[in-house]
């Protein structure tokens, strides 16, 4: 695997060995000593032009886990708050002997055009872009799918049959972008359901179905319920009414939890907006799978840059 820019054309065998490789890895996290000396030698930049908690420092201990070298690179306080372009930022990284970038960009598109430049020689991962695709988060959550579903049994599975439900604010989700042709890839079957101003225009071109009704949905017994969180921070417009009439109709409140069958999911990517898309008993129940998203988050990421970087690296 050369890079990680999209889940879009991401094979059903390839995306289940990162999977099967996250399996191993998770393993490291038990043990007393947590490390492994796979990556001992190379270098990892987290290149980051927006703001991150959870992305930035799951690469991080992703990639100090595998004992390699770490450099975070944030564009607040350094040349590129000066107006440096990401030409001289991938070639100054390229002199440091970078192996693999992590980068998160405002631009939809940025991680491809760093990895088809030729501006450096190294592996790219997409941590995010614009509103485009953020391919480990829907692996992460893939991972963590199949876990509750199989257990110790697990590797060498996919999603088969698994009924999906991402709702909310699809329309600047890049994880619910991601998680569509993941998890459809895998077997499961992807329902976005979102009032229409929330939905993009394209998704008639998507592997899911869409609907709007919430309540219908989840009278439809689905294994997963994923919320996304509203973007407000990209929100130039009036989507919706106001919050709480949002809350009403779209939350995973109490009462809607209480319908969902005892052994469905519910997750989220995180942060999340508590008592807007999501109550707090919601996200603190024994079927939310908020916590393990996060810890999983490592597992997979770690797998994501040993594939990446070592022994022969091929194109995917």
């Amino acid at each position: 695997m050369r890079h990680l820019l999209t889940t879009v054309g991401l094979t059903h065998d390839d995306a289940v060995r990162i999977l099967d490789v996250a399996e191993d890895m998770a393993g490291v996290a038990e043990r007393e000593i947590k490390k492994l000396p796979a990556l001992r030698g190379k270098t990892v930049v987290n290149l980051f032009f927006e703001d991150s908690t959870r992305t930035r420092i799951s690469f991080e201990a992703a990639a100090k886990r595998l004992s390699a070298d770490v450099i975070n690179f944030s564009a607040k306080g350094s040349s590129l708050s000066k107006g440096e372009s990401l030409k001289d930022t991938a070639q100054t990284l390229s002199a440091m002997g970078a192996d693999a970038v992590v980068i998160r960009h405002p631009s939809s598109g940025a991680p491809h055009t760093l990895a088809t430049s030729g501006w450096i020689d190294a592996g790219i991962v997409n941590a995010g872009d614009g509103m485009h695709q953020h391919p480990t988060q829907a692996l992460l959550d893939a991972f963590t799918i199949r876990k509750r579903l199989h257990g110790a049994a697990s590797r060498g599975r996919a999603l088969e049959g698994v009924r999906v439900l991402i709702v909310g604010d699809v329309v600047h989700s890049r994880v619910a972008r991601s998680n569509a042709w993941l998890l459809t890839t895998l077997g499961a079957e992807v329902e976005l359901v979102a009032p229409p101003t929330l939905l993009p225009v394209d998704t008639h071109t998507w592997p899911v179905t869409v609907s709007y009704d919430l309540d219908a949905a989840l009278a439809g017994a689905p294994d997963v319920v994923m919320m996304l969180r509203i973007q407000a921070e990209r929100m130039h417009a009036s989507f919706f009414p106001n919050s709480r009439e949002y809350a009403r109709i779209w939350g995973l409140d109490e009462e809607r939890l209480a319908r969902l069958r005892p052994g469905s999911m519910v997750m989220h990517p995180g942060p999340m907006n508590r008592g807007l898309e999501i109550s707090a008993a919601a996200a603190d129940s024994a079927q939310s799978t908020v916590r393990e998203q996060v810890a999983n988050g490592v597992s997979v990421r770690m797998a994501t840059l040993y594939l990446l970087l070592s022994g022969e690296r091929e194109d995917a």
